[in-house]
Order: C-alpha cells, then sequence, then structure tokens
C-alpha cells in the first residue's frame, strides 16, 4: 500500500466518492498517450494503481469528517480557499509594513527610479535590459503623482513630490505575490496540504525576498513572473491527460504570455524559458514514441506549442518595445545607442541644424551602421601595446572626443575659410582631424589589438607631418531617402564606407569590446576581408557642423520598426557583455556564485551611517541552508533509487517514481538553468542574481521534506513533531533577523553582532567576504 496516493485532496464541500471501476480505468488506458512503456518490466505490476493516481480527473475524493464545531467545520470545508488567503495576506502584510521608513534612496533605486522617470517625462535612455519592468515603474510613479523631475542621486533624500511609498508599494505587489504563488504551484506538484503551506512559508519568511520586494526595483517583477511562468507549467502539465481542451489551451496559451512577461523584464527570463522548451521537447519526444496517435495530431501538438511557446512570447517581448517607443517620444540621454535615422524622429533633436549635404572643411560625429554600432571616438590615451598610438574607437555617449573635420589628403589645400565649398562625392579621398587632439584617423600593417587578423586604427601625425596612411576613399553605399542617388554625401541619409587608400581595407567596428584600459569601448579595426555588404563596414554622418552651407530644416526621415527593435537589443546584448569586473577596483558589493547557495556573503545597499536606517541583503539561513542541501539531498535519492530499480527493488510506486522524476527535472533543472550561467559568464556578479534559482530550490526543499515524511514507515506523530519544527525554525530565524529587511537603526555594534552568523558577512566590519562557500 503506498501513502502517496492521499495527497491531492479534492477541495471540501464537493459531493461523494467516486467509484474507482476497472471499466473507466481500462477506457483511460487504452487513450491515454502518456502509459507506462511495456519495455519496462519493473513498472508493469503497478500500471492500473499508477494511472489512476496520475489522472487528474479520476482520482478519487478523500472522504473527510467534519467537526462538530461551526467554527472548525467552516474551516474544515473551505481550507482550499482560507490558507491560501491567509497566506496572501499575511504576505501583503509582511512586504507593505513601515515600507517609508526610509525617505531616501536606496541601492538601485538610483538606476531604476530614474528610468521611470524617463517614461513620465517621454525622454528616451538607454538600459540593459528590456523595458517592460521599468515600464511599471514609470506607471507606479505617474499614479503617484509624481512629475518625473527627481534625479534619483543615490542616497538623495526624497522630496516631498515624489510619492515613494506608493512607488515601493507598487513593486512591492510582485514580491507578495510570490507567497500564494509557491503554494498553488507546490500543489500542482503533487505536494501534501502541509508540504505546500511550508513552501510558501519559505518563500514569505525568507529575508532576502522581503528585503529586495520592498524597493524601487526591478527583481520583484522577475521574481514574480518567474514563479508564475513555473505555476503555467505545471498546470498545463496537470491538463496532459485531456489534450486540446479547453483548460489545456488555457494554460500552455498562459504559459507563454508568463514567459513573454519574464522575458521582458530582464534577460534571466530565457532561464526559466529554456526550462519550458526542454519540458516541451521531453513531452513532444514521449507523444512521438505513441504508435496509435494519428499523425495529425502529432501535428497539431507541434503546432499548439509553436504558436503558444514561440509566437506569443514573443509577441508579448516585441509589444513592449512597441510601447517603450512609442512613449519615449523626445531625445534624452540614450540617443547616440540608436540609428541616426532614428534619432532624427525624437522631438527635440539637434539635426534640424545639420546642412544637409557634407562638404571638405566640415565637422561632423560618424556614426556605425551596424546594429548596437556607435560613434566614431578618440581620446588621448594610446594602445598599451602595438604602435602605442592613439586610442580610436566607437563610443555611445555624446561628446567632443567623436567629433572629426574632413579635410584634403596631404599637400592640398584646407584653406577652407577662403575657398567655394567643395561639396564631397563618391570617390574623394579625405583625411579625418580629430578636432580634441588634432591626429588623424591612420590604419597601417600592425595587428589590432582584440581582433588580430585585422589592423590596428589608430590617431596619428598632423597637418604638417605627412603620411599616405592618414588617407581613406569615400565609398558611398546607399541614399536612404527621397534625394537623387547622383553620389552626394549628405548627413543622415547616405550610408558610406571609408577604404583605407594605401592598404585597401574597410574601417570596421564589429561590436568587440577592447579591455579596461580602452574603457570598455569597441575596438575599431581596417578589415581586409573587403566585406563590402557588413554593416559594421557601413557608416553615415550623424551631426554636421558647417557655417557656411544652410541648415537642412525638420527631418523628414524616419526609421523601421524592426530594424530599431533588432538594433536595441544588440545595443542592450553590447552593453551587457561590458558588464565585468574591473581588476583595478575593488567593488566591495559584487561577489562569486559560488558564495550564494550556502550564503557566504551578505550585500550593504546603503551607506552605513548610524543617522539613518540601514538594509543589509542576507537571506534567511535555515531556509538557504536547507534548500541547498535539497538539491544535494535529491541527487543521492535519486542515485539510491535508481541503484535500486536496477536491481527489481520498488521502494516506491511506478506513479511516485514518475511524479520523482518529473519534479527533479523541474526544480532541480530550474535551479541549475538560473544558477550555472552566473558560473561561467564573464560579467560582474550580485547576490540577488541567485534569487531565481533560490526558488527553485525553495520548492525542492518543501517536496524532499514532503517525500520522506509520507512513507509508510514514518507515523503521523512523527510527521507532526517534523513539521513543527520545520515551520517553528524557519519563523523564528526569520524573526530572529528582523532587522536586516526592516532596517537597522542606530549603531550596528553590538546590536546585531549576535546576527553575524558567518565571518564573512560584513553586518559590523567593512570588509570583502572572500570565502569560497
Amino acid at each position: 500500500m503506498y501513502n502517496s496516493d492521499i495527497k491531492r485532496r479534492i477541495p471540501a464541500g464537493q459531493p461523494g466518492v467516486v467509484a474507482n471501476t476497472n471499466d473507466t480505468m481500462d477506457e483511460f488506458q487504452a487513450s491515454d498517450p502518456y502509459g507506462p512503456n511495456p519495455l519496462k518490466p519493473a513498472f508493469q505490476q503497478h500500471q492500473q494503481h499508477s494511472h489512476h493516481r496520475e489522472h487528474p480527473s479520476h482520482r478519487p475524493p478523500i472522504r473527510k469528517e467534519y467537526s462538530s464545531n461551526k467554527y472548525i467545520r467552516f474551516y474544515q470545508q473551505n481550507d482550499f480557499i482560507l490558507i491560501p488567503v491567509f497566506l496572501t495576506l499575511l504576505s501583503f502584510w509582511t512586504r507593505f509594513r513601515d515600507i517609508k521608513s526610509s525617505d531616501y534612496v536606496v541601492w538601485d533605486e538610483a538606476h531604476f527610479g530614474k528610468f521611470g522617470s524617463y517614461y513620465i517625462k517621454g525622454e528616451f535612455y538607454f538600459d540593459v535590459h528590456p523595458p517592460l519592468g521599468k515600464m511599471l515603474v514609470g506607471l507606479s510613479g505617474a499614479l503617484g503623482g509624481y512629475n518625473g523631475s527627481f534625479g534619483f542621486d543615490s542616497g538623495a533624500q526624497y522630496p516631498d513630490g515624489v510619492n515613494y511609498g506608493f512607488m515601493r508599494i507598487f513593486n512591492a505587489f510582485f514580491g507578495a505575490i510570490m507567497v500564494p504563488l509557491a503554494y498553488a504551484t507546490a500543489q500542482e506538484l503533487n505536494m501534501s496540504l502541509t508540504a505546500s503551506i511550508f513552501a510558501a512559508v519559505l518563500v514569505l519568511f525568507d529575508n532576502a525576498y522581503l528585503t529586495i520586494s520592498r524597493f524601487i526595483l526591478l527583481d520583484s517583477m522577475l521574481l514574480a513572473s518567474t514563479c508564475f511562468v513555473l505555476f503555467c507549467l505545471t498546470r498545463f502539465r496537470n491538463e496532459r491527460h485531456d489534450p486540446f481542451s479547453l483548460d489545456w489551451w488555457l494554460w500552455l496559451a498562459m504559459t507563454g504570455v508568463a514567459i513573454g512577461l519574464v522575458c521582458s523584464v530582464k534577460w534571466v527570463g530565457f532561464f526559466v524559458t529554456a526550462l519550458v522548451g526542454l519540458y516541451t521537447v521531453e513531452e513532444l519526444w514521449d507523444l512521438f514514441g505513441d504508435l496509435n496517435m494519428p499523425k495529425t495530431t502529432y501535428i497539431k501538438h507541434w503546432v499548439a506549442r509553436a504558436a503558444c511557446l514561440i509566437a506569443l512570447p514573443f509577441s508579448v517581448y516585441v509589444t513592449s518595445f512597441i510601447l517603450h517607443f512609442a512613449i519615449l517620444r523626445n531625445s534624452g540621454t540614450g540617443d547616440a545607442q540608436m540609428s541616426s535615422l532614428f534619432q532624427a524622429g525624437l522631438n527635440g533633436n539637434q539635426f534640424t541644424r545639420n546642412p544637409l549635404e557634407i562638404a571638405f572643411g566640415s565637422m561632423v560625429t560618424i556614426k556605425n551602421t551596424g546594429y548596437g554600432g556607435g560613434l566614431l571616438h578618440s581620446h588621448v590615451q594610446t594602445y598599451p601595446e602595438g604602435s602605442g598610438q592613439q586610442q580610436v574607437t566607437t563610443y555611445h555617449h555624446k561628446d567632443n572626443n567623436n567629433n572629426w573635420i574632413i579635410k584634403r589628403a596631404h599637400g592640398l589645400s584646407i584653406d577652407f575659410e577662403k575657398e567655394e565649398v567643395q561639396i564631397l562625392r563618391d570617390g574623394d579621398v579625405v583625411r579625418l582631424v580629430h578636432e580634441g587632439t588634432s591626429h588623424n584617423l591612420h590604419s597601417h600593417r600592425i595587428k589590432a589589438p582584440v581582433t588580430s587578423s585585422q589592423w590596428e586604427v589608430s590617431a596619428y601625425g598632423s597637418d604638417t607631418i605627412v603620411d599616405n596612411n592618414d588617407e581613406w576613399t569615400i565609398e558611398i553605399v546607399d541614399e536612404q531617402s527621397s534625394h537623387p542617388r547622383n553620389g552626394v554625401l549628405r548627413s543622415l541619409s547616405t550610408t558610406f564606407r571609408l577604404r583605407h587608400k594605401m592598404l585597401g581595407c574597410l574601417l570596421t567596428a564589429e561590436n568587440k569590446n577592447l579591455p579596461q584600459w580602452g574603457f570598455r569601448q569597441i575596438e575599431v579595426t581596417c578589415d581586409q576581408r573587403n566585406r563590402t555588404t557588413s554593416s559594421h563596414s557601413i557608416w553615415n554622418v550623424e551631426q554636421h557642423w558647417n557655417d557656411k552651407l544652410p541648415a537642412g530644416g525638420a527631418s523628414e526621415y524616419r526609421s523601421k520598426f524592426w530594424k530599431d527593435f533588432w538594433h536595441l537589443n544588440v545595443a542592450m546584448m553590447t552593453s551587457n557583455n561590458a558588464l565585468i569586473p574591473d581588476p583595478d577596483k575593488e567593488d566591495v558589493l559584487a561577489s562569486n556564485p559560488s558564495q550564494w547557495p550556502f550564503l557566504a556573503v551578505g550585500l550593504r545597499m546603503c551607506g552605513w551611517g548610524d543617522d539613518k536606517a540601514k538594509f543589509y541583503l542576507l537571506g534567511n539561513p535555515i531556509v538557504w541552508w536547507g534548500s541547498i542541501l535539497s538539491i544535494i539531498g535529491f541527487t543521492l535519492t535519486l542515485a539510491f533509487y535508481i541503484v535500486r530499480r536496477q536491481r527489481k527493488f520498488q521502494d516506491i510506486s511506478p506513479a511516485d517514481w514518475e511524479q520523482f522524476q518529473y519534479t527533479g527535472k523541474i526544480l532541480v533543472g530550474g535551479w541549475i538553468l538560473h544558477y550555472a550561467p552566473f558560473c561561467i559568464m564573464g560579467r560582474v556578479t550580485y547576490l540577488h542574481h541567485y534569487f531565481p534559482a533560490l526558488y527553485f530550490s525553495l520548492l525542492l526543499f518543501s517536496y524532499m521534506l514532503d517525500h520522506f515524511l509520507q512513507r509508510p514507515t514514518i507515523s503521523a506523530k512523527t510527521r507532526t513533531i517534523v513539521w513543527g519544527v520545520a515551520f517553528t525554525t524557519v519563523t523564528l530565524t526569520f524573526l530572529f533577523f528582523w532587522d536586516v529587511s526592516y532596517g537597522i537603526h542606530g549603531p550596528v555594534y553590538p546590536k546585531m553582532a549576535s546576527r553575524q552568523w558567518r565571518g564573512a558577512w560584513n553586518i559590523i566590519d567593512d570588509h570583502k567576504p572572500n570565502t569560497f562557500i
């Protein structure tokens, strides 16, 4: 007799017990594509028992005995509603209480509050994250009556005109709904009622989740949407025996919507997307093995998943960018990340003063047309190796180091004030002189610092130092306006190549970042491969100054959405790749992924003076340690079961074995997909990057306790004691670390000395933790 069959309960108040007839069972087995594999003899003796338990519509309800006390009976009859409602209300209380206690900008509120301001003002900006979460921050500010004028400087006190309390509550809402989602997901994973409550309590009483939810950040939105994806996936999986029903379609579509939402908040959402993708591949492979399934039905399964898990999430993701571009119609700080034509369509741009046609003597900025391309740039710093000459890069911010003066080749007149204007045409040979340093754009047969197969590009020489390696030939590619294609070089609309006159190579920027000595800016090379169609070798003039030419007037040029969409996403990816640790600077907030699972590190979220409330990002130690131990415990238990089953020992029923494998794939797989990438990526990492992975291990913690406590050899008394100890320990530890979440007031010592459980935590001393785990 397998005790696990009593875990899932039909809500109280539903009528009688459904008869368990063999006729019903046989009919289900004949039509179920998820039936047992007849090639696995160890499972055959339990086939009927397994299928009856797994099919949701055929699971027999449990007859309950109700108390004679009307209040207890009311609870017993409605516990399926009362329990999640109570957990949700408690979650809102913990997230919302005293949320305005710190009236100053805390940690990354300096970034995301500022981004929200841009949406309120409609000013275009650039950030490495997709726009949905930041649009919601802007929405919270607008709903709270904020006009977007506050600068959100780190540590600055909020003025009266910023309803920061409402903005924080708006964000805390997403952190609060994680608790009922955890409860519901545990139910869908077939955990007992007690285990489902414990899973919710683990999320509810984790100090790190609580703290991160109470500020104007994106993390609560990311976590809530990750929880929603997992819930929708597990709910959809439980509809697998009734394919193409209304509920089946609903939860498949909801999974797709959830994927679109999480990916539109942060790209970390692609990790849970990968989990859904792997589950879907396995599911389709299992269906492929059903020889009784018609081919048309199998194709319908593919089409349904392609529509709901690819097209639908992509549509949600694209929609967030449509709204992003529609709201941000004014010129702002992020203009330089986008194409020149896109910038020309922004209100308040400076391009109306651009003379239309480019001439010798003009001063220009030159934009690379490749996706994520920047402005041709130079500065006084030199290459530490190679030629040792002045660096040339592309750069995504507008400053005077992007300005170049177009002059004739060496030996020709450069007295532009006295001579007539000569418009540039296809085939003209020019020198590009850096305005700030008077050096010429230059290339030579010296290997580039990163792309060593191509030639280095530098700034070198002057008007008086004659070097033919300073000369470039203009090759016009296209005219993106209604003006005639007559070989004239125009600002904004004409695209062109710059070919080195002596070497024959093309000026190119392929979005490869220089090391820290180059400020992580984009490397510029002279490409010998003659790839004339590569967008990274094609340029356009963005800004143009020439007092002898008339202003061009208001621009009528507009870029296409899909090109802008792709351009911005590539720019986000390029900037994200540049977020690597600086070896010359110590980042006391950064941490190593090896320190996260065992909570070897915390994070100071603000200044540590005695005059302000201080917040320390630290998880509930019992929750975190229990979670990582559950990962280890599951791995060992799985190995034990596999060895035992190979020897034909049946420690658990086939239904429980299938559920054990499925739960491990989802929860352990989700943990690995969210944790492992940070172990191999080169970017700088922080403690909060572990939070999505933690959620999967929290659920596994509850599942593993439930799995062992439901064994027939475990008495009800033992089960009650263990659960009681688990609930009590988690709750008391949360209360013990209460102040790290709600604010440490006054001196941290000696008040917080007893909370310094690990020497690497810098609650008391300001030091850089250096432990491995």
